[in-house]
């Protein structure tokens, strides 16, 4: 890989979806050498070059989900869900009584693991009531693979032990082979999966009262995150929270955030 082919292939990744990889040129190579030899590219630009012709943007996608990230597994960070179950699920179950809707964005769905660990800590929690409260949650990522794979709920069963007993057996079904599991399809109703690029504007009809934007925002430059992050703020609702990964920070001074706790942030309320 050339450098000026490099900083090509940086650049376009850069300007349509804020990823910084102009540091990860080894990265880059590995996860592309292989699929440009397979496919008959002469080379990185005469990729590049179909990449910005296709107007369907299948190759566009496809590039984004070989150069990023998407490690993740059920209770990841599991002090945010306890977090949750304690302080704002209770908080927001008395805010919300009258209307029971709740918004609540998961903006890094990547396999599907946390969305669905929001959807049986919500079921859990209203129990018997949840027939009652609309809480559908919106799981968003910008990698299209990944989210088929979220669709389809399927995951190994070791990747599911993190997960209470009573979880397991109440929202998983074996799979024949005896290796996997799958999502109900109950719980399924309850995650809408959709592709979306954090640069776009949000232009969500409602405002979120939780907002999980966990791990992502370490692929992002400074200014790019500050651009985020007061996105998040104006969509979320008085009084709503905000989770970020526990190793990353967040810049108040674009978004005056509250800091409950380390990596919780909370809007203040009206």
């Amino acid at each position: 890989m050339k450098n000026e082919e490099f900083i090509r292939i940086v650049t376009y990744v850069k300007d349509k979806y804020g990823i910084e990889l102009s540091k990860k040129k080894e990265i880059v190579y590995g996860r592309l050498q292989n699929y440009i030899r397979n496919n008959g590219y002469k080379s990185f630009n005469d990729y590049m070059n179909a990449v910005e012709a296709d107007s369907s943007g299948a190759l566009e996608k496809k590039l984004v989900d070989m150069l990023t990230t998407n490690h993740t597994f059920f209770m990841r960070e599991f002090e945010h869900f306890d977090f949750c179950k304690t302080v704002v699920l209770p908080y927001l179950r008395r805010k919300e009584k009258e209307k029971k809707d709740l918004a609540i964005w998961c903006a890094a769905a990547s396999s599907g693991e946390e969305p669905y660990t929001i959807a049986m800590l919500l079921d859990d929690f209203f129990g018997y009531e949840h027939k009652d409260w609309d809480t559908q949650i919106l799981a968003t990522d910008v990698s299209v693979k990944v989210l088929q794979h979220a669709v389809k709920g399927i995951y190994k069963k070791e990747q599911v032990e993190p997960l209470p007993d009573q979880w397991k057996r109440k929202y998983f079904h074996p799979l024949p082979g005896g290796e996997n599991v799958v999502v109900t399809d109950e719980l399924k109703k309850e995650v809408i999966f959709r592709q979306f690029n954090l640069m776009e504007p949000f232009t969500f009809r409602r405002k979120m009262h939780i907002v999980f934007l966990r791990n992502v925002m370490i692929y992002f430059d400074t200014e790019t995150k500050r651009e985020i992050v007061k996105k998040v703020y104006d969509a979320m609702e008085p009084g709503g929270y905000l989770f970020i990964g526990r190793t990353e920070t967040l810049d108040r001074t674009v978004a005056p955030f509250d800091i409950v706790q380390p990596s919780v942030f909370r809007k203040k309320e009206v």
